[in-house]
Formats: C-alpha cells, sequence, structure tokens
C-alpha cells in the first residue's frame, strides 16, 4: 500500500508541475490565476505542488482555459446494458463492494434484458 500512496504522490506531483508549466507559459502569475480562479494565491500554490482539493483545481483549470480538457482526463461513463437491466430504471448511487470471483455462481451469465416496450421475460417473473 505504502508503493500505491508514492505512487499517487508522484503523479499528483507531475500533475501540479504540468499546471505551473502552463501557467508560466501563460505569462501568469500565481496571483493572477488565483484571481480568476476565484481561489488563494496559496492554493494555486499547493495545487502546483500536487495538493489540491477538487474544486479549487477546476477553478483553476477553468483560469487556465484547460476546463475542456476534463473530458479527455475522465470521459463519461455510461451505464453499461447489464447494470441497466439490474437497476430496472434507478439511477445506481454507489457501488456494492463486492467483487465477484471464479466461482461457478458467478459464471451464471444467463439472463434476459426486459424489451424497450417494457415487456417482461420469464427469467424475471422468477426472481
Amino acid at each position: 500500500m505504502n508503493s500505491r500512496k508514492n505512487a499517487s504522490t508522484a503523479i499528483a506531483e507531475e500533475f501540479g508541475g504540468r499546471l505551473k508549466r502552463t501557467r508560466l507559459n501563460r505569462d501568469m502569475t500565481q496571483s493572477e490565476v488565483a484571481e480568476r480562479a476565484g481561489v488563494s494565491r496559496l492554493a494555486v500554490l499547493n495545487a502546483e505542488k500536487g495538493d489540491v482539493r477538487l474544486k479549487v483545481l477546476v477553478a483553476i483549470l477553468s483560469a487556465l482555459d484547460l476546463a475542456g480538457q476534463l473530458d479527455l482526463f475522465l470521459p463519461g461513463q455510461d451505464v453499461s446494458p447489464i447494470q441497466l437491466a439490474r437497476l430496472k430504471g434507478k439511477t445506481r448511487q454507489r457501488a456494492s463492494g463486492q467483487r465477484k470471483t471464479g466461482t461457478a455462481e458467478s459464471a451464471d451469465w444467463s439472463f434476459q434484458v426486459p424489451s424497450i416496450a417494457g415487456e417482461r421475460s420469464g427469467a424475471e417473473d422468477q426472481n
């Protein structure tokens, strides 16, 4: 777990360095970025060191005209057809935290997805 933390720290520091290089390439001071982002200069300094809260990061990216890059960083995710069938119209709010292993129980992939017209399959009626 310690190596995972070190890897996370290294990635955060690299990201902070990229923020700083972007700011310098745009010939902006930390104070100018902070003012445009609506955060303190210390928040910009910390972000450039890799220590930043998500809301502050988004504000800084917006101030640097990089907010559009967020879609490349983390593209939007669609709900998978399997999850859609399980949820039956509900929006998923959290993960179950249970992972299936390669047991015979988890190998049962037989299921039927209801049609768009709302017809129910026989497999659903049995559950």
